[in-house]
């Protein structure tokens, strides 16, 4: 039989042929993942999806290069140096994965990943992120806001704080060795901070899947805090009336307090944070002043009225 001859332009190219079989194999699913629905075929296919852009939550500033935000990142599970997470977390398994959400609820619930991708449909919101080391990015998230699933569990009334959890793999994370965190990481916000609608749980980022070195499958975005407080890879959420003890808070209080806003006036104790350094912007960029609330003061500054912010910090 002739096989009639084939344009260059419909022959895929090695690198994304190459890309798929590792999504392929880092979600575990083989070949047949190809023909099922939802997030696993997508994230196995290395396919990307259209999310909905919403101006209201974005920042007008264009994103930092998608080769810095997805290998100059903190995910001590993976070690402690910025580039170990780009390096190490290719061994993290995403599939199967899912989240528990538990405590003060009324319909506690076991989410599989699909299911939580169905709640909602994907906006795409361009974030700043800002981070104690004094750096900062312009990232473009892809998800919804996290009370969309709340609302899915019914918060009873006691329910005054929300606690989230992330994955502890010991054969996939080699961090977990270093016991600098009482693993697994914590982290938590206040109800009305996690019911606020610039809070984000996270899928996507730059039109694709999150990588395991950004916290895939589902991680959340709070873009008016520190990046600490931003949980990755998470499998249990529970809301709680307690203010629930949190990983840096426990080993460094005088660090690292509960409620991180980002605050010029509030140094580190042992830098600075009136200033910071734009990721990409090249080493010699000159910095630039550090907003209060990182800029999202308009929208979240009612949230803390009254509270002495250099005591809450």
């Amino acid at each position: 039989m002739k096989i009639p001859p084939i344009p260059s332009s419909r022959i895929t190219p090695e690198a994304v042929w190459l890309s798929r079989r590792r999504w392929m194999k880092q979600a575990g699913l083989g070949a047949l993942a190809l023909g099922a629905g939802g997030w696993s075929a997508a994230r196995a296919a290395g396919v990307s999806w259209k999310a909905t852009p919403q101006p209201a939550y974005s920042v007008q500033a264009a994103p930092t290069p998608e080769k810095h935000v997805t290998s100059y990142n903190n995910f001590y599970e993976f070690g402690t140096d910025k580039r170990d997470p780009f390096e190490r977390a290719g061994a993290l398994q995403t599939a199967p994965w899912t989240v528990e959400v538990a405590g003060e609820v009324g319909k506690p619930r076991i989410f599989d990943i699909d299911d939580l991708l169905k709640l909602a449909p994907l906006e795409e919101r361009v974030y700043r992120l800002r981070c104690v080391e004094a750096w900062s990015m312009v990232i473009p998230w892809e998800g919804y806001s996290l009370s969309t699933l709340l609302k899915q569990v019914e918060p009873t009334s006691k329910a005054k704080y929300v606690e989230f959890t992330t994955v502890v793999q010991p054969a996939n994370m080699p961090g977990l060795r270093d016991r600098i965190i009482d693993w697994p990481y914590v982290e938590g916000l206040r109800i009305d901070e996690a019911m606020h609608p610039l809070t984000m749980l996270v899928f996507g980022v730059y039109g694709k899947p999150l990588p395991n070195q950004n916290g895939a499958p589902l991680r959340v975005a709070i873009p008016w805090k520190y990046g600490f407080k931003s949980g990755k890879s998470i499998v249990k959420i529970r809301l709680t009336e307690q203010q629930p003890v949190t990983s840096w808070p426990k080993i460094a209080a005088s660090e690292y307090g509960f409620y991180a806003n980002v605050n010029p006036d509030v140094p580190h104790p042992r830098w600075s944070q009136a200033t910071e350094r734009r990721i990409g912007d090249g080493l010699f960029a000159p910095r630039v002043e550090t907003l209060k609330f990182n800029g999202y003061a308009d929208e979240v500054a009612s949230l803390y009225a009254g509270m002495d912010l250099g005591r809450y910090y």
